[in-house]
């Protein structure tokens, strides 16, 4: 049994305690630390093995139920969850169940229920291999789905949570004249599988491209940047959209609230040789006069679950709000910051119509200079059947299903009238 192996195990189990048991999102475990002791390889797997647990956790749930009288101490729980879906994807049963009993007979609070860790586990490898691709696919929670099937309808969101199940392979967007790893998508992207260790692939200490969901890469495409214009990125962090509009040869001013955050923008603009302007502060308080304005703003990250299983389990729906009060001041504010017979997008990476489609009914019944620019949607890849009634852009995960889907997005076009 690799030490590694269960080192990073343990760390997964701890991250799943912490998403499921205090509701945070993985990345806030990771700013705060949580696999600093791990090495790179150690830390890729302890996130893998966390989210390949919140995709199959349904299942596993169902698998764990037959064996147990009464559900355990959430780390117990947690612990038996993992090496149930490390078990049904195929790991040796051996060095699981070893693992496990291991990381639970170490603790001084549950290290008397290492018996039933094995004896569970043990249950589970026999059965569970040939049960586990006959049970359904995991569902979202309610409090997501419900309003999700009220939108898009049962057919839509089963589509989607396959989606989910499935995972997210690697999405990259090329610098203009380069070429990258990968097979290129019907939008431009270029879809990696298997990536592996994504600073190791052709390319990337050249700078030659950058990580970023193709349904992401949309949104610059459709602002179509021109060279020398003067563009704002609004909320630009990570800065995927940042690079995009720096490589179209606009002058760029990236603002974030989080600096951070925008430590990884400055990264990836140094090791592609891009440039921009950046700046951290509030949207809502920033000034300025610019040609093209990307407003992409905070949302429920609902369209992103692909590649997060733990918002799901981390949220509740309770911020909803929230969010969409702070869109529609964000996108009232961006609009003054627009010259007359420039253009606007707004974009969230939300599934839930309040975030994108209203948002854009309820602008252009408010703001007489505001017009929605359909034809601004005409970029290779996209299909007429996504434009939407008000003549926004709908992107989701169940879309390019045979490809291995796309991230939920909302997308629209906005044009100042002079």
């Amino acid at each position: 049994m690799s030490d590694n192996a269960t080192a990073a195990r343990r760390s997964a189990i701890y991250l799943l305690d912490q998403i499921l048991g205090e509701g945070r999102l993985l990345p806030e475990c990771l700013a705060a630390g949580a696999l600093d002791r791990l090495g790179p390889e150690d830390r890729a797997r302890a996130q893998r093995l966390t989210l390949e647990t919140l995709r199959g956790l349904e299942r596993a749930d169902r698998l764990l139920d037959n064996h147990l009288n009464r559900t355990p101490d959430l780390t117990v729980h947690n612990a038996l969850r993992l090496g149930a879906v490390e078990l049904c994807h195929g790991e040796a049963a051996h060095g699981v169940v070893n693992s496990m009993v291991e990381i639970v007979g170490r603790s001084r609070k549950h290290g008397r229920l290492k018996g039933l860790v094995n004896a569970v586990l043990r249950k589970v490898a026999a059965e569970g291999p040939e049960a586990w691709p006959r049970m359904r696919v995991p569902r979202l929670p309610d409090w997501l789905r419900d309003p999700l099937i009220m939108a898009w309808g049962a057919e839509a969101v089963a589509g989607m949570e396959r989606a989910h199940f499935a995972g997210a392979p690697l999405d990259i967007s090329l610098k203009p004249g380069t070429q990258g790893p990968g097979d290129a998508l019907p939008t431009g992207s270029m879809r990696v599988r298997d990536a592996g260790q994504v600073s190791t692939l052709p390319g990337f200490d050249a700078g030659d491209w950058w990580v970023q969901d193709a349904a992401a890469a949309v949104p610059v495409q459709i602002l179509a940047p021109k060279e020398g214009e003067a563009v704002l990125d609004l909320c630009a962090a990570p800065g995927g959209k940042t690079l995009q509009l720096a490589a179209a040869g606009a002058e760029v001013t990236a603002l974030d609230i989080s600096e951070a955050r925008l430590e990884r923008v400055r990264e990836n603009l140094a090791r592609t040789g891009l440039t921009a302007t950046i700046i951290a502060g509030d949207a809502l308080e920033h000034q300025g006069q610019y040609d093209a304005i990307l407003l992409d703003a905070p949302c429920s990250a609902t369209g992103t679950i692909r590649r997060h299983a733990d918002l799901p389990f981390a949220k509740d729906g309770s911020e909803f709000g929230g969010l969409i009060e702070l869109q529609a001041h964000m996108l009232a504010h961006a609009w003054t910051l627009l010259k007359p017979g420039g253009r606007l997008v707004y974009c969230t990476c939300s599934l839930l119509p309040d975030e994108g489609e209203v948002q854009i009914e309820e602008a252009l019944a408010q703001y007489p200079d505001m017009r929605i620019d359909r034809d601004a949607l005409n970029v290779p890849g996209v299909d007429a059947g996504w434009i939407t009634v008000e003549g926004g852009l709908r992107l989701r995960p169940d879309y390019w299903a045979d490809l291995g889907g796309m991230d939920g997005f909302y997308v629209a076009c906005l044009n100042k009238t002079p």
